[in-house]
């Protein structure tokens, strides 16, 4: 996944439309990023990703047809590279592990999107991953009483 001019590329994925003309607005505002293509469910975010090879991959979990984690897990096993953020509002870190475990670099709860999206994608795009402190609380909490 290479960026041309610095720009990183972004496909956005959710099943709400206003969700992702929202994010196209507030990544497009930015001088080093650039949305290159949106899609509506997880079959089109496979055929997308394969279509634009974005740098960085915003993806929603609970959608139609093919729901965000066998999307993540379909465009990893073509694309070991790819760098996708999930964005969703389940806060659990079950769902969270799952996201991880099927190839996501970052968990973004869709609340704190106005706060961290932008930073998130340059570190995930920079080979960071980012995971939500009261998430990361809950998982830490359940290491502990698993013992």
């Amino acid at each position: 996944m290479e960026s041309t001019d610095n720009v990183i590329r972004i496909l956005s994925v959710d099943d709400h439309a206003v969700l992702r003309k929202g994010i196209a607005a507030l990544v497009n505002s930015e001088p080093d990023l650039k949305l290159v293509a949106e899609a509506a469910d997880g079959k089109e975010a496979i055929d997308a990703f394969r279509c634009h090879r974005p740098d960085v991959t915003l993806m929603d979990l609970q959608m139609p047809q093919v729901n965000g984690i066998d999307a993540i897990d379909s465009i990893r096993r073509e694309f070991p590279e790819a760098r996708i953020v999930v964005l969703t509002t389940y806060s659990d870190a079950t769902q969270m592990l799952r996201a991880f475990k099927a190839g996501a670099r970052a968990y973004i709860l869709k609340a704190h999107v106005h706060k961290e999206l932008l930073d998130t994608i340059r570190a995930v795009h920079a080979g960071q991953k980012r995971v939500p402190e009261e998430i990361s609380g809950q998982t830490a909490n359940r290491t502990v009483d698993e013992r």
